[in-house]
């Protein structure tokens, strides 16, 4: 066949090859009759596979599939359910979902809310709540929802028909501060404990979430902390969403895991904020290809039953082929037009297709659903998807934004902004959907519920039953653990007699300990981005194993050392490779457990410092947002500890950027004994007491001597407020005094200069330890508000201020980050306070080059000491400038803040 005919359809062709094909479509007819799709499939491979070897016949790759549904209308199950009735409660709720942000936006102008997604979105919505998503099933398992954040209103609006929300809940959207509290913007836990599970804003967040979350189900089933029971992750995604780096970015885990139990459902209304997903091409084939490729389940659900007769009598495929041709920003033209329009631009283009649709009026054409807005095809999607097994799904199912909005935005670009609606429009909108709400109350845009013993209600409520109860709920099913033996513990309250060890080297043989426990260790969730033998703890490979669905189907290289790399079906460890993203959704599936499966797994995401907050912040709020417990360890922290690694790993600002987080408590430790603290007592307060808070904790590389805990009662409480004092001056009668304030990886630097100021200086330096300066932070703003607001009450001292009320003397704090850090205490400290950190650029040098760069060595700490005591007139400036040549200093080097 020569290039000029290789895509002509065979009626433009002679007679023979019209005869030649009718043949062996015939053939394939027959072969499909009595052997079904599978034999087919087989016989078409092995027919290509002749071509190829026998002729050198090619056939072109295609990624995609002909642009129609994917399940043909012969092969759909029967509609369980009554469509009139859903027809009528989806009505419903349609209306109180625009009711809701119409009357909002009435009430205060420019309060938003977002009315088009769900427009296009019910069917897939209330065909899923009806049919599919089991809040319980018959083996006491769920289904997991991540629904789509700027379809709130519409889930909202089905709880309140449901009777679990109240009217005055709707009448206060967006307006959470009034006195009986209304409802938030979106989906967040944090705000709605008992109603929200997954905060799906900002965008792209979800879809990872969903498959990370779907592979720590397969996880916890693997290591019989849960019985398989067959429920699925679901998550419904915007088109436009899939933009969105972390939308596509973990598609291939999802594949390569098998992971059945999850189902992505893209509501492609073919539109994001500002217009076209895809105006020049087509987002659906699109997804279908990159979805395809990476061994994905693709459905593709486009075409709504008003189309079955069009197709199945379209045998040469000329009108698939049609539809194919047709750009997204074409096909939005048509949904805005008229049906005279549609049928002069779109079958206008051959006599033939306009041939095929000559039966229909130009208003029946106009009418012609979507498969997104067909229940039946929507229901046959759903069970495929629940059916399938071997490979995660994808349904792509086209709709139009606004659906139902008329010319008050329905597929016009400006519909996802749509927030009010003139009295014509609500009419319009109120009469399309039979709503039973009379003219003269139309302005107002009043809820309406029926009674709850009409049909509709009853309906609903038995369906919801029958699936096991409400949805979306969120609850938390797990008991509260025991506290953990002391003796855990203890060994690192000793110190380690002058042998040198790393505060890494402690945290990962504590995390060793506690893998051992025989009631604690299982629930022990370690999360690695490929980091492991960076953070020494290759060990656990062996104890605990590196988990795998499919256990370890080769001979590893190291099989042959005591350390080799050992994966196992039952593996502990998730080693999710070189992906933060996926680590730290693999973090919030395990510290969400509790509540999503009952399960008091324990995360510790092991990761560098660098690597978190600035990279993967977004995600960190959302586990905040979640309600997510657990403990982020950044390791190899601070900027000078990472010795050679230079600027893109030297981490001199995760404590500051970790500020913004309401429910995170951050520590910088220094000794072996404070992260025991520390780690114990966050196991207390997250899953003894039940707290919503998670830890962030910084531990480094550098081995160094690890004193013993004092026998100072006030340490413990020290330690977990943020502040003690760690070693006094022995020179008691010196006349001149200045107090260290030290942390993490510089503590011993401090320490250092702690003893060069005595030795050489004769000023007496108490040396005290900030474990947190969050927690310091936190504190003195709680006391600050309570004291404004309660004038007559006698004041509360902030903690840091009650701490440090005897030490006299100027305060000198010192730390591997920002100088901002320290600085956020200044009005609290009773003294003169000078912040020593490192702002900037890092630089590939050994520690102690970089601890002179950034000016947070001993010597540095020294002369900030003598110029503090020097600005209160207690040495003189001679004494500062004597000691910037005896330490060696350069009065001229590079600012390092700039340079």
């Amino acid at each position: 066949m020569t290039t000029e005919t290789a895509d002509v359809t065979p009626t433009e062709t002679d007679g023979s090859e019209v005869l030649e094909t009718r043949e062996w479509v015939d053939s394939l007819d027959y072969v499909l009759e009595k052997g079904g799709p599978n034999r087919a499939g087989r016989l078409l491979q092995q027919l290509a596979l002749h071509a190829r070897r026998e002729a050198g016949v090619n056939l072109p790759f295609s990624a995609t599939t002909p642009y129609q549904n994917t399940i043909p209308s012969r092969q759909q199950p029967p509609f369980p359910g009554s469509q009139e009735m859903e027809r009528r409660i989806k009505s419903l709720v349609r209306w109180n979902a625009l009711a809701m942000v119409v009357r909002a936006n009435k009430i205060q102008e420019g309060i938003g809310g977002h009315i088009s997604t769900f427009a296009s979105a019910a069917t897939l919505y209330e065909v899923a709540f009806n049919h599919f998503f089991h809040a319980q099933t018959e083996s006491g398992d769920r289904d997991v929802v991540y629904f789509q954040g700027h379809a709130a209103p519409g889930i909202y609006s089905r709880a309140y028909l449901e009777g679990r929300i109240s009217k005055e809940k709707l009448q206060d959207f967006r307006r959470e501060l009034k006195p009986s509290g209304g409802l938030c913007s979106y989906p967040h836990p944090w705000l709605m404990p008992d109603f929200w599970e997954f905060p799906t804003v900002s965008m792209g967040l979800g879809p990872i979430q969903a498959i990370y979350h779907a592979r720590f189900i397969k996880y916890l089933e693997n290591r019989g902390l849960k019985q398989s029971t067959g429920g699925k992750v679901w998550a419904f995604l915007g088109d436009g969403e899939m933009d969105e780096p972390e939308s596509l970015g973990s598609i291939t885990l999802a594949s390569r895991e098998k992971l059945d139990n999850l189902i992505f459902v893209v509501n492609c209304n073919l539109q994001r904020l500002d217009g076209p997903v895809r105006g020049n091409g087509k987002i659906i084939q699109e997804l279908e290809a990159i979805f395809r490729g990476a061994g994905w389940n693709v459905i593709k659900c486009i075409w709504g039953s008003d189309w079955d007769s069009l197709i199945q009598n379209d045998r040469d495929g000329l009108l698939v082929r049609r539809l194919g041709e047709v750009s997204d920003g074409q096909y939005q033209k048509y949904f805005v037009e008229s049906g005279a329009y549609f049928r002069q631009n779109m079958f206008g283009t051959d006599p033939r297709l306009l041939k095929m649709v000559e039966h229909l009026s130009d208003e029946q054409l106009a009418r012609m659903r979507l498969g997104g807005h067909d229940p039946i095809k929507v229901h046959a999607a759903y069970r495929a998807a629940v059916d399938h097994t071997g490979q995660p799904t994808i349904i792509l199912a086209k709709t139009i934004k606004g659906y139902g909005l008329g010319e008050a935005g329905e597929g016009k670009n400006i519909t996802h902004q749509q927030k009010k609606l003139n009295d014509d429009e609500l009419q319009m909108f109120r009469s399309r959907f039979g709503i039973p709400i009379p003219d003269d109350e139309l302005h107002n845009a009043p809820f309406y519920r029926p009674a709850d013993d009409s049909p509709e209600i009853k309906y609903m409520q038995a369906r919801r039953q029958q699936l096991g109860g409400y949805m979306p709920t969120r609850k938390v099913r797990a008991a509260a653990l025991k506290s953990v033996p002391d003796t855990h513990f203890e060994e690192f309250h000793k110190g380690t007699d002058g042998r040198e060890v790393s505060t890494t080297m402690v945290f990962v043989r504590l995390l060793a300990k506690l893998l051992r426990d025989p009631e604690l260790g299982k629930l022990i969730v370690p999360i690695v981005p490929d980091e492991a033998r960076t953070f020494g703890m290759e060990a656990l490979f062996r104890q605990v194993g590196i988990y795998s669905s499919v256990g370890q189907n080769y001979e590893p290289v190291d099989m042959d050392t005591l350390l080799y790399y050992k994966e196992a079906k039952n593996g502990q460890i998730l080693e999710e490779g070189i992906t933060e993203s996926g680590s730290m959704c693999s973090f919030i599936a395990a510290g969400t457990a509790y509540s999503n499966h009952g399960i008091n797994t324990i995360p510790f995401f092991i990761y560098y410092s660098m690597f978190g907050f600035q990279r993967i912040g977004d995600l960190i709020w959302a586990a905040a947002d979640m309600r997510c417990r657990g403990f982020l360890v950044g390791g190899t922290a601070g900027r000078t500890t990472l010795a050679g690694e230079g600027l893109q790993h030297q981490d001199g600002h995760s404590h500051v950027l970790a500020l913004p987080v309401p429910n995170l408590l951050c520590y910088d430790p220094a000794f072996a004994y404070e992260i025991a603290i520390i780690i114990q007592d966050g196991i207390r307060r997250m899953y003894v007491n039940q707290e919503s808070i998670f830890y962030y904790l910084t531990v480094g590389n550098e081995p160094l001597a690890m004193p013993g805990m004092s026998a100072d009662i006030n340490v413990r409480e020290g330690v977990l407020k943020g502040l003690y004092r760690f070693k006094a001056t022995t020179k008691t009668d010196a006349k001149l005094r200045a107090q260290l304030l030290g942390s993490g990886a510089i503590m011993f630097e401090v320490l250092k200069a702690q003893q060069i100021l005595e030795e050489k200086y004769g000023i007496a330096a108490d040396v005290w330890s900030v474990t947190s300066y969050k927690e310091l932070y936190r504190n003195a703003n709680d006391c600050e508000r309570w004291n404004l607001l309660h004038p007559a009450e006698p004041a509360r001292v902030p903690y840091v201020t009650q701490t440090l009320k005897d030490a006299s003397g100027p305060f000198i704090a010192a730390s591997d980050y920002m100088k901002v850090l320290p600085e956020s205490l200044a009005k609290w400290v009773p003294g003169q306070l000078v912040s020593l950190g490192t702002d900037g650029f890092g630089r590939s040098e050994n520690r102690a080059a970089l601890r002179n760069f950034f000016e947070v060595d001993a010597k540095h700490i020294v002369l900030a000491t003598l110029g503090a005591l020097a600005r209160e007139k207690k040495v003189g400036t001679d004494v500062v400038k004597r000691a910037i040549e005896e330490l060696g200093i350069n009065p001229e080097k590079a600012n390092p803040a700039i340079s």
